[in-house]
């Protein structure tokens, strides 16, 4: 799979210098973990679950989560199960020709975790995951223990050799509280550091801990905007998400948001971007739905260190890979500030003439942003989001 490859390949031909690189399930988690994107969210109680699947694989989606937590109403938890095993099963069945997304189950308990990968049976080779709520060191280690527990003999046949990956969901009240939180962040550094061959990425559960106090999020406003909430994303990008070697991937909050409300603030699309053609159009959907303020928090989402971001409605996927892709002007930075020549440091002007570029400051940034051009490409030096958002709306 690769990102974008549901547009046509003149369509990509027009937009990327350097188009996306392929990945699958046996990529290495460095890799998976910035290819994840925009992680769709999917109660696993739809009957249709299977052709959901497809569909949503067939309009760019390469990371899909199928919810048995917060999601679904306890009382369905069992039927819930029941269908999982019954649509994996059809999946299955559909050969290997289809194209599927990465496949992640959110579970409530670790007891879950065996008893699903044994109901599964061969289906469970097309499975990624689990995602692991309410994480801490001591749910966490529990979690994560069921997860090697589950991989029997036959299981990793199915699997073919690979391991399954784990998502804790950082979403505790322990996390929200300023008397707890260091000592809360310690104990899941401690538990995924020893685990960290299982765990892909860390993800925030924003929704749950705004729940903490009674809050919730305007879609005028980010969560950055939500001081309390802000404070924690920088505590635990802190303390987990290092560009020394020892972090993690930490992906950006839910945007809840997807069909029109009152508006109270002016939007925050500039019209310039926008000003050609039927880019004006897109302009005034993508304020209608309150998308400015989706757009917003992607781009604060990065400048604050996060990578992808949980999704709950398909319309979120688009704006996240539009602004995930490598600007031309950021690849040839990076570029320049790793070439090998380069190695002792210093100081040079950027190829755009309009910033300058350290070498040993900004190493880490340009790393992190080549990994992610090898996964979602590197725009065309005329390209920007906009023609991005605009071609992927359009199939």
């Amino acid at each position: 799979m690769r990102h974008f490859e549901h547009l046509p390949v003149e369509v990509r031909a027009n937009l990327f210098h350097r188009e996306p690189g392929e990945f699958s399930v046996d990529s290495p988690a460095r890799t998976l973990a910035v290819a994840l994107g925009a992680t769709l969210y999917c109660p696993a109680t739809r009957p249709q679950l299977a052709d959901d699947i497809v569909k949503q694989a067939g309009r760019g989606v390469v990371s899909m989560v199928l919810c048995l937590e917060d999601s679904i109403d306890d009382a369905e938890v069992a039927g819930a199960e029941e269908n999982l095993v019954r649509q994996f099963a059809e999946l299955s069945g559909r050969g290997s020709g289809i194209s599927l997304p990465l496949l992640f189950i959110r579970v409530r308990t670790p007891e879950q975790i065996v008893d699903l990968v044994s109901r599964l049976g061969a289906g469970v080779r097309l499975l990624s995951g689990f995602v692991l709520p309410k994480f801490t060191e001591e749910r966490g280690r529990a979690f994560l223990e069921a997860l090697l527990s589950a991989e029997t003999a036959q299981v990793a046949e199915e699997l073919g050799g690979r391991q399954l990956f784990a998502m804790p969901v950082l979403e505790s009240p322990e996390l929200m509280h300023r008397e707890t939180r260091t000592d809360t962040l310690s104990g899941i550094s401690r538990i995924v550091d020893k685990y960290r061959e299982r765990v892909l990425a860390l993800r925030l559960g924003v929704t749950d801990l705004c729940s903490a106090y009674g809050l919730r999020r305007a879609p005028d406003m980010t969560a950055y905007d939500v001081q309390l909430v802000a404070s924690v994303i920088a505590d635990v990008v802190n303390m987990l998400g290092r560009a020394d070697g020892t972090g993690f991937t930490i992906t950006g909050p839910v945007w809840e948001y997807f069909k029109p409300h009152e508006r109270m603030f002016k939007p925050q699309l500039r019209i310039s971007p926008f000003s050609s053609g039927r880019a004006e159009s897109l302009r005034t959907a993508l304020i209608e739905h309150h998308m400015d303020g989706l757009l917003r928090e992607i781009e604060l989402d990065r400048a604050n260190g996060l990578q992808g971001k949980t999704c709950i409605h398909p319309s979120h996927v688009a704006p996240v890979h539009a602004l995930s892709v490598v600007s031309h002007e950021e690849f040839s930075d990076a570029v320049d500030i790793l070439e090998p020549q380069r190695c002792g440091g210093g100081v040079l002007r950027s190829s755009y003439t309009n910033k300058m570029n350290e070498v040993k400051p900004h190493r880490a940034w340009a790393e992190r942003t080549l990994r992610r051009a090898e996964v979602f490409g590197v725009a065309r030096e005329d390209v920007s989001f906009v023609e991005l958002l605009a071609a992927s709306l359009r199939t």
